[in-house]
């Protein structure tokens, strides 16, 4: 490796993305999570129009990010204001703030549950900040508790700073129960607990009002899923009022292009728009799930997301190698922390990954 590089990154790996474009055209892309449907075409044309007669292309964005700031103060309620919101280029930048304003030059590690969204100990590792994983229960995907409280009965330096969950989970889908929410509440002051709402708008199942009593939690969301702006890649954290400073202090300055603090006030006020679609993809959500469980190769569990998640019941299925055939045959998934994620898609896109299930299992009963 190069001298000036650091060691460690020489085993990191990163994130791997789907490959987008034109690479993807005939297929169906239900392997990231993202809206099967784009903004509708008179939002599209207001936007278009917005950037060519209002956005200055030779002056920087809104720094402040005040006008958007109090638009998702509005829309997440509880009493939640403008200045207990913080603004990132995706989710990512505001994990990567997060571990910045907590963990990094040896002051913590972070503790996450695997399987879960992998950003989290990825961006840890390009900090130099250690990860501390512990198990999820098989029959519920739950967080091992006993394994957790092993961790910080035992800690060692550097203590532990941050905890992750997501609510509900990715790729599993499962939602923090009252065990886990108990032991969250119990948690000292001094470890942050980031709970991820990246599927709120799914699952309509939020703890944003711990907020106002727990200043060490801290909730993040995002526009790339139910409102349609993944390419836009714009999240917000919601937190008091102390810890939304420290992260304005670590962000990049004018880390949101214009268009996309214009693309975010859209949505927002065009949200009943926008969200009206979430009951017909809860509803084939539900015909995945039912229709894929009849096969015996795989198991599912109930999902309050915007995906499902099933793992083989053979332990010789070549998961690779059956994520690969749906590739072929038209049908984009994620092969994942030993099973499979599905993102619902169109009624169409989802009749035709049944179809393409149904011809593989049949052409190799597995």
């Amino acid at each position: 490796m190069v001298g000036f590089i650091r060691a460690d990154l020489a085993a990191l790996a990163s994130y791997t993305p789907h490959t987008g474009g034109t690479s993807t055209e005939g297929v169906d892309r239900l392997d990231t999570n993202e809206s099967p449907y784009d903004l509708p075409l008179e939002l599209q044309a207001k936007l278009s129009s917005l950037y060519q007669h209002q956005l200055e292309n030779n002056r920087y964005p809104d720094g402040s990010h005040q006008e958007l700031k109090q638009a998702i103060a509005t829309y997440v309620g509880q009493k939640i204001t403008p200045d207990q919101i913080s603004l990132g280029n995706g989710s990512d930048e505001l994990i990567r703030s997060v571990l910045i304003a907590t963990c990094v030059g040896g002051a913590g590690s972070v503790l996450v549950a695997d399987p879960t969204f992998s950003m989290y100990e990825i961006i840890a590792k390009t900090l130099a900040i250690p990860v501390i994983k512990i198990p999820r229960r098989l029959e519920d995907f739950s967080v091992d508790l006993d394994a957790a409280a092993a961790v910080i009965a035992n800690q060692q330096l550097p203590p532990l700073r941050v905890i992750f969950l997501v609510h509900p989970n990715s790729p599993t889908g499962n939602l923090l129960n009252s065990t886990e929410l108990n032991w969250l509440y119990g948690l000292p002051s001094d470890i942050l607990v980031v709970i991820d709402e990246a599927y709120f708008e799914y699952s309509q199942n939020s703890l944003v009002t711990a907020i106002a009593e727990r200043p060490n939690w801290v909730i993040l969301r995002t526009f790339s899923k139910a409102f349609r702006l993944a390419a836009h890649r714009l999240g917000y954290a919601i937190a008091s009022p102390e810890f939304t400073t420290a992260l304005e202090k670590v962000r990049l300055p004018y880390n949101l292009p214009s268009f996309s603090q214009t693309a975010a006030l859209i949505a927002l006020n065009h949200r009943q728009e926008l969200l009206a679609c979430i009951p017909e993809i809860l509803a084939e959500r539900q015909r995945l799930t039912q229709s894929l469980a009849q096969y015996p190769h795989f198991r599912l569990w109930s999902s309050s997301a915007n995906f499902i998640y099933l793992c083989p019941q053979n332990p010789s299925l070549d998961l690779a190698q059956f994520t690969q055939n749906l590739k072929t045959r038209g049908t984009l998934i994620r092969h994942t922390a030993g099973g499979l994620r599905v993102t619902v898609g169109t009624p169409a896109e989802n009749t035709r990954t049944l179809e393409h299930f149904e011809a593989l299992i049949n052409q190799n009963p597995y």
